[in-house]
């Protein structure tokens, strides 16, 4: 059987943005809804190096965590000081990973999460696939230090950062080269991204079979699974709308015949970013979610 976890930027993000909920009030939700865990927001003023910038602070959290029940299934670092697509960013991002990677092992996470930081349309034509190589060699670098930390590695790929589309999210998990990187499968950014076409380099590329034919395509990839749905539009033109599960247009039933078979992905995060009525979609987004893990 999948452990559930719950995604805590979704109390900090979107329409939470100016008044979060506290990490601590979403920790004990979480565990009296029967959560097995949560994936950490790093951001402010979640669990970020700002605030808990010491491994004894880091240990506090994850004893706070342990008394309620809660595992930390995956870290979700903050990595936009250092765009690892820009020339001569480098050694900056691989500092920011090693420091990020030394919070996910306090804290007991057995994955980090991180996504391209470029936005679509931020990169020159011109640079476009010099871009692509020095993020694959970077990437590279990143998987090796996690792998030496114990930590695996997935991307999200999202229509809100560029190389979303099918092909290139392929192309990208082959340029890194490392048996340590994976694909993060998040179900509404693979409709977003395989049915929609949305926000995409050039031509937009439609894959068929939508959500399932991406979880086709990144089969073998796949190192952790975000669970939400979507209508298939972009929250504030940015990235893919999330709505509770169950109300809009992904077959579960069907997809996670697939899903379960995911055995590279031990924890399913339910991941309600930018629902306005998050708090109350806890308790039923779990729900639904043991409905369909095996």
């Amino acid at each position: 059987m999948k452990k559930i976890s719950l995604g805590s930027w979704a109390f900090s993000f979107g329409p939470h943005a100016d008044h979060p909920v506290p990490l601590d009030a979403i920790a004990r939700r979480a565990a009296e809804a029967g959560y097995d865990g949560l994936e950490l927001c790093g951001f402010p003023p979640h669990a970020s190096l700002d605030v808990y910038g010491t491994t004894e602070r880091r240990k506090e959290l994850r004893k706070r965590l342990d008394d309620l029940g809660l595992a930390t299934s995956g870290y979700s670092a903050d990595l936009t000081a250092a765009n690892p697509t820009a020339d001569g960013n480098r050694t900056r991002y691989l500092e920011l990973i090693r420091q990020n990677l030394e919070f996910a092992v306090d804290l007991g996470s057995p994955v980090i999460r991180l996504d391209t930081v470029a936005a679509p349309g931020s990169l020159p034509d011109e640079d476009y696939a010099g871009a692509f190589r020095r993020l694959g060699e970077t990437w590279h670098e990143t998987a090796e230090l996690a792998s030496k930390a114990g930590v695996r590695v997935v991307w999200e790929f999202e229509p809100g950062f560029v190389f979303n589309k099918p092909s290139e999210i392929v192309e990208l998990h082959e340029e890194v080269r490392h048996s340590n990187f994976y694909v993060l499968f998040d179900t509404a950014h693979a409709y977003t991204c395989a049915a929609v076409g949305a926000r995409q380099h050039g031509e937009p590329e439609i894959l068929r079979g939508g959500v399932e034919g991406m979880l086709d395509l990144c089969a073998g990839r796949i190192g952790a699974v975000h669970l939400v749905d979507t209508d298939g539009s972009l929250y504030n033109d940015e990235t893919s709308t999330h709505l509770p599960l169950g109300s809009g247009v992904i077959d579960f039933e069907r997809l996670a015949l697939k899903l379960n078979a995911t055995r590279s992905a031990d924890w399913w995060t339910i991941d309600l970013s930018f629902c306005p009525d998050a708090w109350d979609q806890i308790q039923p987004s779990l729900a639904f979610a043991r409905k369909i893990a095996k």
